[in-house]
């Protein structure tokens, strides 16, 4: 753990030092997921105090287009990448997502909505579940999009309603992070 506190503050110093506005090239994924979330280093005039800890709920009822990444679930990814590099301890970041309306397919299994389509989420989804992240699928949108709990990606939870899940996860001190 130490040696990704000092990899981190490395990281953090070189992104602040190079911080440029010079387009989408300076976006770059890592240093906790590679293959999603890029971010680009910003000169961050609202410090983050030492030892903070992030309990966020992300909302995302927009599904992506066939075949394509849901942007709100890479934005989970970016989260996370974007705080691992300004050197928050990814032991202090707990995220969450409540799933529902449209976006249920995008953490479903493909062939349940287009046959012989792998889902486009999948590895995204496994992803996020390895780096900690909790997916939550409103259950009363899923019941309307005809889907089960077996049709669920490896790792999603059904929950009773997108309402439910984002009251318990109030109550465990999760905030809403809006997009």
């Amino acid at each position: 753990m130490k040696r990704f506190s000092i990899i981190a503050t490395i990281a953090a110093t070189a992104l602040g030092a190079s911080a440029a506005w010079a387009g989408p090239e300076n976006f770059t994924t890592g240093p906790l997921i590679e293959a999603y979330g890029a971010v680009a280093p910003v000169e961050n005039q609202m410090p983050i105090p030492d030892g903070t800890v992030f309990q966020i709920a992300f909302d995302i009822s927009t599904p992506a287009e066939v075949g394509e990444l849901n942007r709100q679930l890479v934005s989970a990814a970016r989260f996370l990448n974007m705080h691992a590099a300004a050197g928050i301890d990814p032991e202090n970041m707990h995220l969450a997502m409540v799933i529902h309306g449209g976006a249920v397919q995008d953490v479903s299994n493909g062939s349940h909505f287009t046959p012989g389509v792998e889902p486009a989420n999948a590895d995204l989804v496994a992803t996020l579940i390895d780096h900690g992240v909790k997916i939550y699928v409103c259950g009363q949108s899923a019941a309307y999009h005809d889907v089960n709990a077996e049709d669920l990606l490896p790792g999603v939870t059904m929950a009773l309603s997108a309402m439910t899940a984002h009251a318990l996860l109030q109550q465990d001190g999760y905030t809403l992070n809006p997009f």
